[in-house]
């Protein structure tokens, strides 16, 4: 048993009918309701949801605060590698992209944590392309051991991973894993990895799955806004979810909300997703579950960012860099996608502070005798 069966129970173009033709009478007597659930997520993410978005974005301040408390978890990615053997149509770290390749030896690891760590960072996500030869399980093991002096939270977005794999993994420290579907539409999804593992849309829509059995702390799951319709996508990334969470009742889960950025090789979105958009997606997965973290990146504006923060955002990332070594190496390899709030951490820091919340680096200290 996987996702792959509840998966199987429901229809995309059913689905996307069903969220149209939701009227603004049905979404008022939804947000009567305390509790919400996937049915009452349709009409929270329906068109005929716009107008209520004050009142979606109220209840969902409410809700963090609640539950998280008047902080927000800051974050940093730290690029390893940006070799891949995929082919992504709207990745600069594609395999058919002409780019210089560049993967970080033991050295220059070390020297990009010192780096972030002097920033005050104690929260720190590693990624690399999708390249199993050249920064497999070994190389990622590895890093993390080397790291783990510097960081006492090490989460990780690579290529899939059999559950033994993650197993090793979680033993070396590993707290977190991302792996987002992209998307959920088939179809779609074939057009846009038509080479490479990646193309397996089974192996990685079951990912999640070999991370609960696994028994990883955390495990993020998403899908990247732009490639397909946005509604649909979410109400199957929300399934998803609910699914994990009654499934693997033990793990904490994430949720992030990547829209295309410009790269090399650009892709336009199929369909647009606004800002207004985004605001109501973030709401409405807070009204759908108050434990929930939802995360945000620096993908997204400066302005937009600072407007975010009492909405419903649990973590966000400053100063990122998205290619490898980026932070204190500074080679010419070509970076993942373009950031668009570049911000240094402090100033984020005191944007944070002066909305009345507290940026926090550390949220827990490991016990030596």
């Amino acid at each position: 048993m996987s996702f792959r069966n509840t998966f199987d129970n429901y229809d995309w173009d059913s689905l996307e009918s069903d969220i149209y033709k939701i009227t603004e009478r049905e979404v008022a007597a939804v947000l009567r309701k305390e509790k919400m659930d996937l049915h009452d997520f349709k009409a929270l993410i329906s068109p005929a949801a716009a107008p209520f978005l004050e009142e979606m974005a109220q209840r969902s301040h409410e809700l963090t605060k609640k539950r998280f408390g008047n902080t927000l978890q800051m974050y940093l990615p730290l690029y390893l590698s940006n070799e891949c053997q995929n082919i992504c149509t709207y990745c600069g770290f594609s395999m058919t992209n002409k780019i210089p390749r560049k993967t970080l030896t033991d050295q220059e690891i070390i020297q990009e944590a010192e780096h972030i760590k002097k920033l005050g960072y104690d929260h720190v996500l590693l990624v690399t392309g999708e390249a199993n030869k050249k920064v497999g399980v070994s190389f990622i093991k590895n890093a993390i051991e080397l790291l783990k002096p510097y960081f006492s939270n090490i989460s990780m977005e690579v290529q899939p991973l059999d559950q033994e794999e993650y197993e090793l993994l979680a033993n070396a420290g590993l707290y977190a894993v991302l792996v987002y579907q992209e998307t959920y539409h088939e179809a779609t999804y074939k057009i846009h990895h038509p080479k490479g593992k990646k193309s397996n849309f089974n192996y990685r829509l079951d990912t999640p799955d070999r991370l609960g059995k696994a028994g990883i702390h955390k495990i993020g799951i998403g899908a990247l806004y732009g490639l397909e319709d946005w509604r649909v996508d979410s109400f199957y990334t929300a399934l998803h979810l609910k699914y994990l969470q009654k499934t693997y009742w033990k793990t904490k889960y994430s949720i992030s909300f990547p829209r295309l950025r410009p790269h090399q090789g650009e892709v336009q979105p199929k369909l647009e997703m606004t800002d207004a958009d985004l605001v109501q997606l973030i709401c409405a997965y807070r009204l759908l579950d108050e434990d929930v973290e939802l995360s945000m990146s620096t993908r997204e504006s400066e302005n937009f960012r600072n407007n975010i923060i009492k909405l419903g955002i649990t973590s966000i990332s400053a100063e990122s860099k998205t290619n490898p070594g980026g932070y204190s190496v500074a080679p010419q390899s070509l970076e993942q996608f373009e950031i668009s709030d570049e911000r240094p951490t402090q100033t984020i820091a005191d944007v944070i502070r002066k909305q009345g919340y507290e940026p926090v680096f550390k949220d827990w200290e490991a016990f030596q005798k």
